[in-house]
């Protein structure tokens, strides 16, 4: 008898039945007799089936004219994992759509960064995600509203402006159309002392599991000193660092969950201050990018445990991550000056570099006292503090000038292909700067480094050859942090 699988809304169906976290982000449903929409792992009791309706974006759900849960909070879900693997038109709008371009240069300016028009780019929005471009950057900015109004003690009319919005009037719509209540009453009781000063404090949500050690060890042996410090022992340790922002700056701080606490919540903790609040959504992007909190951590697990060498390292290391970069510029930098050298001399020389070129912060925070420099900085600069030898000093004054020109573009809607194909020829960048900057700064899931000293190691300590790597496709960047560490 031939088994024909449940229609796709049946299985959407059983997940939120057994309220299912993995697929978090990945749809939401909405019930037609409360008129509210959930995430799938939504804690009320399940809804009849007749009544309920499913959305692939929270900004369909809105747009179909329902409100926001206010127990599960389905605004405050992670990513789709779909944004991260993807690069075709959609994937690209998405992630510039989450890094707030919408809300700073409009459709169009979207549209001229993906290479579309502007009635392509809502069409296939509209076709994949029940809402257009406008409507999803709506969606962000109210959650950015909710954020600042139940953490921060600014004004409501502040509040507006800084989530985005270019009226108090739409604020206030926008909110009662998404919360069914008004900026006060979504507010609650007053915060009291704190505000922009002390910070605002987030939860970053992931899909468990989430190896958080392996991520904050990953960063703290890159520490840039000036920009970046992790201090605290394992299990509580907290990573800070400086960000250059559209607005303004910023100060990031994101704490390691202890273990006990692990089961408590999937999420991380993390404080932003930043002297533009107009910024909160582009940098808590930004902190999710750096910290890989939107992959799927049981598709990259049933993929790499099912190869018979690398299976067991899979298996002792539940939700590993591709830590991202939190200014793709930045990070082409610090893989140019970790050519041929130890992890620990490329931070050290970028420590030089930042001490000699990047812009101070107005005060310093702690040991954090500059900016990342700007590539049009770089590009005109000597760099004889560094020590390089001069053709390493060459590569990075020209990729620098890349840069700064657009020749090379490294941001977050940024094509991969074409980034790769335009770093490649320039002189001094080979395959494996090339494929390191693309898996990092443009958070591409699937990069493999066969020439790497460390992926050569970890091949033969698991006795296969790279040929092996065709069967970890689309999730090569996670066997990457394996074979890195081939020992469980």
């Amino acid at each position: 008898m031939t088994h024909h699988p449940a229609p796709l809304d049946d299985r959407r169906y059983q997940a939120v039945r057994s309220r299912d976290a993995r697929f978090d982000g990945e749809f939401f449903f909405a019930v037609s007799s409360t008129g509210i929409y959930c995430r799938p792992s939504c804690p009320a009791v399940t809804p009849k089936r007749a009544n309920v309706r499913f959305y692939p974006s929270a900004a369909a759900a809105q747009g179909a004219g329902y409100r926001a849960c206010r127990r599960c909070r389905p605004d405050a879900v992670p990513g789709s994992a779909d944004w991260n693997v993807r690069a075709d038109l959609v994937g690209r709008a998405m992630r510039l759509i989450g890094d707030g371009v919408v809300d700073r240069e409009g459709v169009t300016g979207l549209a001229a960064r993906l290479g579309y028009s502007a009635r392509q780019v809502q069409r296939q929005l509209t076709g994949e995600l029940g809402a257009g471009p406008v409507a999803l950057a709506r969606a962000q900015r109210a959650h950015t509203a909710r954020i600042l109004l139940q953490t921060t003690d600014l004004p409501v009319t502040e509040t507006a402006f800084a989530a985005g919005f270019a009226s108090v009037r739409r604020f206030n719509e926008t909110i009662r159309e998404v919360y069914a209540c008004t900026p006060s009453a979504l507010r609650g009781r007053p915060r009291g002392a704190g505000g922009q000063a002390a910070g605002i404090p987030l939860r970053l949500a992931h899909r468990a599991p989430y190896a958080a050690g392996q991520v904050f060890d990953f960063l703290q042996r890159r520490a840039i000193p000036g920009i970046e410090e992790v201090t605290g022992p394992p299990g509580g340790r907290r990573y800070r660092r400086t960000l250059r922002l559209p607005h303004g700056t910023g100060v990031a701080e994101i704490r390691e969950p202890r273990p006990a606490a692990r089961g408590q919540g999937a999420w991380l903790e993390s404080r932003l201050h930043l002297t533009d609040l107009r910024d909160l959504s582009t940098a808590v992007q930004r902190l999710r990018r750096l910290f890989d909190l939107d992959a799927d951590p049981h598709a990259i697990a049933e993929r790499l445990g099912a190869d018979p060498r690398l299976g067991p390292l899979a298996a002792a290391r539940p939700g590993i991550r591709s830590p991202g970069a939190a200014d793709g510029e930045e990070l082409a930098v610090r893989a140019v000056l970790g050519q041929q050298i130890t992890v620990a001399a490329a931070a050290r020389l970028a420590g030089t570099l930042v001490a000699a070129y990047g812009k101070p912060l107005p005060a310093p925070d702690g040991t954090l006292t500059h900016l990342f420099p700007e590539a049009a900085t770089l590009a005109e600069a000597p760099l004889d503090e560094l020590g390089m030898p001069a053709t390493r000093r060459r590569t990075l004054r020209t990729l620098a000038t890349a840069l700064a020109d657009g020749a090379v573009r490294l941001d977050a809607g940024a094509d991969r292909d074409e980034a790769e194909r335009a770093l490649l020829a320039l002189p001094g960048i080979g395959p494996w700067t090339a494929g390191y900057i693309r898996m990092r700064a443009l958070g591409d899931p699937d990069v493999f480094l066969p020439g790497d000293a460390g992926v050569r190691h970890g091949l033969a300590a698991l006795g296969i050859g790279p040929d092996a790597a065709a069967a970890w496709r689309p999730w090569r960047s996670y066997a990457l942090h394996h074979l890195w560490n081939p020992t469980p």
